[in-house]
């Protein structure tokens, strides 16, 4: 009988390296995401710390710090990807007010998530763009202009 394939462990979340990537996530997320980061993190500690740990570390750490594209080009192609999936909606607002933080303004968020409609579909750009209206609304920018 074959013997299951063996794997060195992934380092722990609280090793130097993994440490230096959360702390440059870290970094990163606050820059971008108005402060809103730490609640995430709490709310993850007592479920799932590792995954909080990850989408800080990799998202932002590792995916999110590379060089090639700027922080709104970034959050466009997030907000295409968020609509197409659908069922994103929570963390669809949350990239709606990041894309704001980062400078886009209403009317490219709303043009953007209007294009998403010929490639994903009117039900998943309706709601994309109702997700939009409410943190428009919360950050009094409505209405949006064409």
């Amino acid at each position: 009988m074959t013997q299951p394939p063996t794997f060195e462990p992934a380092p722990s979340i609280d090793s130097p390296e993994e440490k230096v990537r959360f702390d440059r996530g870290a970094a990163v997320l606050n820059a971008v995401d108005g402060g809103a980061a730490p609640a995430v993190i709490d709310a993850l500690a007592d479920i799932a710390p590792a995954l909080a740990h990850h989408i800080v570390a990799f998202g932002f750490g590792d995916i999110y710090a590379r060089a090639g594209l700027d922080p709104q080009q970034r959050q466009l192609v997030t907000l295409g990807i968020l609509t197409a999936l659908g069922g994103c909606e929570p963390q669809l607002e949350v990239h709606v007010g990041t894309a704001l933080n980062v400078g886009l303004t209403p009317t490219e968020i709303v043009e953007a998530l209007t294009h998403a409609a010929g490639y994903c579909g009117f039900p998943k750009a309706l709601n994309a763009i109702f997700t939009a209206k409410k943190v428009f609304a919360a950050r009094g920018l409505l209405p949006v202009g064409d």
